[in-house]
């Protein structure tokens, strides 16, 4: 039985760009940041040992670029699947930044969008220092934090409900 080959996320045309300069960010991030202590990129590239610090830098140095090159790997795909997009969002009309998008997510990217989105949470949560999903926080950014875990959600949905349909 063949099953759904790639699934439909719906979004205005104003997060899409949002989402694009927020995975753009994030390349950088992880592109200009491997050799500087960051405790953003730190934080995306754990260690197991958390009470062994010898133990814990040499598994740093045996994984951390391998785990980084997944990471900027993943975040291109969800960038090209993005698309174009315009090179300022002030640009755009009230009406034209809330036309829909069609973004096409292939059965085989899914998880490389899940741990982008997440990885760019976390990045958000340490540089905001939310230790928790509960955590309302007093910073207008906590917005992006819950609009990112909005867009996992949606797309766990949308995999759980993929998964196993046949092709029209």
């Amino acid at each position: 039985m063949m099953t759904v080959e790639r699934i439909l996320q719906e979004m205005t045309l104003i997060e899409a760009f949002h989402l694009a300069r927020l995975v753009d960010d994030f390349v950088e991030l992880v592109t200009d940041s491997r050799d500087i202590a960051d405790p953003a990129v730190d934080r995306l590239t754990p260690t197991p040992y958390p009470e062994d610090s010898d133990a814990a830098a040499e598994f740093s140095v045996a994984t951390r670029d391998d785990l980084l090159d997944r990471r900027l790997a993943d975040a291109r795909i969800v960038r090209s699947a993005l698309g174009t997009l315009p090179p300022d969002s002030d640009a755009l009309t009230e009406d034209t930044a809330l036309t829909t998008r069609e973004v096409f997510v292939s059965i085989e990217s899914v998880d490389a969008w899940l741990r982008t989105l997440t990885a760019i949470r976390l990045v958000i949560a340490t540089r905001l220092g939310i230790t928790s999903d509960e955590d309302p926080g007093g910073d207008d950014r906590h917005g992006i934090y819950d609009w990112l875990g909005y867009r996992l959600d949606l797309l766990i949905h949308a995999a759980d409900e993929a998964e196993g349909l046949p092709i029209d």
